[in-house]
């Protein structure tokens, strides 16, 4: 986060000062604090091991999702696939950012770079945002709209015309970065930083306009939008859910279960990205002078945010195992492309018992087989 007088502040950020080059706090002008010394040696570490996970687990994703023949793919696929190919492009600009907080905040890697990978990192954070607003609004369809039945295929155009629109709308909105972020050589150490550069769209004295603006707008759409989507979504398919299994009288453990993997997946989403929106917000709105906040504050603010950034940094890890591995026939299938051992052989299962359940998306060997389990678990 840009301090007054010391480190660039990251791609995420687009505070200002007070137009002289000082943050204002609610007692007046504050005095540089300086960065915490571990996070140079920290925050790099922490920065290669989201890279190592996402790129292996994202991976994974892309290759099991994409592998199958098309036929076969549902709707949830497609997004999970998507998603993970959100989370790849912008796991793999991580050890540039590694590098930048290691060298404490200088670029060395020309123009162009800090361009792109601000550029890719911002598109991550909305196109992450709007897969799962997308798959959760995918999931309340087919749960909420086909109990007890399953839904009937949708032709593939009509599935691809929703992520082709998220694409399109995630990339006008990473547009900032791409257009106003550039190397800078930044005072008093002479650094080269990669930074947003308002002067071609703005003054100096509203500059803090742009940048308020500019914040505050990606915490709304790329953040507060999806997950009131999400929530909202995922309340009614636990309404559904329960429902239906009172209907069908139940054990209340299946529901129970249900509904803790639904509210896993919306609160991880939450935790992960609300520190850095919270944090972020806080320290624009200080500066737009609608929230002054006392110096000591500010500081504390400008030393979290990049742990903050690093806990949302982790979501893109997290969403392969809590989109994907939660679901059987998703495991099943990364299985499938393991190599089978030598001379093992496949041995018949016993048949199901007249009146007894037959697998985990069965509801009862009473009633009509029903996806919902694995339905429920693909959100």
């Amino acid at each position: 986060m840009d301090y007054p007088g010391g480190d660039s502040d990251p791609y995420y950020y687009y505070g200002d000062g007070d137009g002289d080059g000082n943050e204002t706090g609610a007692g007046g002008p504050c005095e540089w604090q300086p960065d915490w010394e571990v996070s140079f040696s920290l925050l790099p570490v922490l920065y290669m091991l989201v890279f190592v996970l996402g790129l292996s687990g994202n991976g994974l994703v892309i290759f099991t999702v994409w592998r199958g023949p098309r036929a076969k793919r549902r709707p949830a696929d497609t997004y999970i696939g998507n998603l993970a190919l959100a989370d790849l492009a912008f796991v793999v600009t991580l050890p540039l950012w590694a590098a930048y907080t290691a060298l404490r905040f200088h670029w060395p890697f020309g123009s162009a770079l800090c361009k792109l990978s601000s550029y890719l990192v911002l598109l991550n954070m909305f196109a992450s945002a709007f897969c799962l607003g997308g798959l959760s609004f995918d999931r309340y369809l087919a749960i909420v709209h086909s109990l007890p039945r399953a839904r009937p295929g949708r032709p593939r155009a009509a599935a691809l015309l929703p992520l082709a629109a998220l694409w399109v709308l995630a990339g006008l909105l990473a547009l900032p970065a791409l257009l106003l972020r550039d190397t800078q050589v930044a005072e008093p150490d002479n650094l080269t930083v990669c930074d947003m550069d308002f002067s071609a769209v703005a003054s100096p004295r509203h500059e803090r306009y742009w940048a308020g603006a500019l914040s505050l707008g990606t915490t709304a759409l790329g953040f507060l939008l999806p997950l009131l989507l999400m929530t909202l979504c995922y309340c009614c398919i636990g309404a559904a859910v329960s429902r239906h299994f009172r209907q069908l009288r139940k054990e209340g453990e299946k529901r129970r279960r249900l509904l803790r993997i639904i509210v896993t997946l919306v609160a991880v989403f939450a935790l992960c990205w609300l520190p850095f929106h919270l944090l972020k917000s806080l320290y624009v709105l200080s500066g737009l002078r609608l929230l002054p906040l006392p110096c000591a504050l500010l500081a504390l603010i400008a030393r979290l945010h990049p742990y903050a950034t690093c806990l949302a940094y982790v979501n893109s890890c997290l969403n392969p195992l809590l989109y994907a591995f939660f679901d059987l026939r998703f495991r099943a299938r990364c299985r499938g492309l393991l190599p089978a051992r030598p001379g093992a052989r496949a041995r018949p299962g016993p048949g199901p018992r007249p009146g007894a359940g037959s697998g985990s998306s069965t509801l009862s060997g009473q009633t009509q087989k029903s996806e919902l389990h694995s339905l429920a678990t693909k959100v």
